[in-house]
């Protein structure tokens, strides 16, 4: 019974890597598809992608306030 309690955790714990992986990888090229439409510039575009670099989420977009707080 524990093992195939052990199986269990692990299959879930391995789907949810890639679950993570699939959504980095999704959000690159969805960043991809920014720059190359010229919605971003060349700066954002590498400030963005070295974010996902470093395993976090995508960066929203959308209208920003003067010191950097999303409106709303």
């Amino acid at each position: 019974m524990a093992a195939v309690i052990a199986v269990l955790v692990g299959a879930l714990i391995l789907a949810r890597l890639r679950g993570r992986r699939a959504a980095l990888e999704e959000a690159e090229v969805w960043l991809v598809g920014l720059r190359l439409h010229h919605r971003i510039d060349a700066v954002t575009y590498q400030r963005r992608m070295s974010t996902l670099a470093r395993g976090r989420r995508r960066i929203p977009t959308g209208p920003v306030c003067a010191v950097g707080a999303r409106h709303g």
